[in-house]
């Protein structure tokens, strides 16, 4: 069964890896025998963090910087990878952002670009690798979703509405791919100890009722995704399309 999540010989891209949840993918997937491409659009071109993580795991790093809330700049480096790399064998689709605002105050640039980023940059370069994939008959996609893939949040509409999009368009993905040997599914995460969620963490009460709903007594953390995502990076997981696993400490659950 090991043999079934080894990933050896393995390239797999990962966005927003920077920090976090992507960080934590990352160096799973390393853990787990693969390469890494890491895209952030502040990753450093040389000795990040996670990068030097990444090589002290006796595996390759190679490192690119992209804004995915500008179209331009998010086909530029689609070409310079497939220029560079000739086999991309997973994709993981973590980057994202997150602006708060009331509906009424949430405008078009906020609404904008969190669709940009969290939706429309992702189907386009799933489609690009995914394409790839689907020529040869192999690969794994995986989404990072949201338990506003499910729920409505507060004072995030644009937030909810691309996590809420990224559910569907993993299972369209599926629906298309599954029988041409490329698995697509997502993780959602529940509420992790990371960078999008100081806001919550700092406000008290907020904090406090949060952790009472969550049955495991906990806010996850970061490295909840290592396994997760070698998991459906893996032929362990060869017969799984179109799932949104949540990894939540069991709040959708309750």
């Amino acid at each position: 069964m090991r043999e079934a999540f080894d990933l050896s010989g393995k390239v797999a891209l990962v966005t927003g890896c920077k920090r976090g949840i992507g960080k934590a993918m990352a160096l799973g997937l390393a853990e787990a025998g693969a390469d890494i491409i890491g895209v952030s659009a502040s990753l450093e071109r040389e000795g990040s963090e996670v990068e030097l993580a990444v090589q002290a795991l006796g595996r390759t790093f190679h490192a690119y910087q992209a804004d995915f809330s500008d179209r331009s700049a998010l086909y530029a480096f689609i070409n310079k990878i497939k220029r560079e790399h000739s086999q991309i064998d997973i994709l993981v689709n973590n980057a994202g952002t997150i602006l708060r605002a009331p509906a009424v105050e949430h405008g078009d640039a906020l609404w904008d670009q969190v669709i940009e980023v969290n939706l429309n940059a992702q189907y386009v370069l799933s489609r690009e690798i995914g394409r790839d994939m689907v020529a040869r008959g192999s690969g794994k996609i995986i989404f990072t979703a949201s338990l506003l893939t499910f729920q409505g949040g507060i004072t995030v509409p644009g937030y909810a509405a691309s996590k809420g999009a990224i559910g569907q368009l993993t299972k369209a993905l599926a629906n298309e791919w599954a029988g041409k040997g490329v698995n697509v599914n997502a993780i959602a995460p529940g509420y992790i100890a990371t960078d999008n969620t100081r806001a919550l963490r700092d406000d008290e009460a907020r904090a406090e009722s949060i952790l009472a709903r969550i049955p495991q007594g906990r806010w996850g953390e970061p490295e909840d995704f290592k396994g997760p995502t070698v998991f459906l990076a893996s032929d362990a997981a060869r017969y799984v399309n179109g799932a949104v696993l949540l990894v939540d400490g069991g709040w959708m659950g309750r």
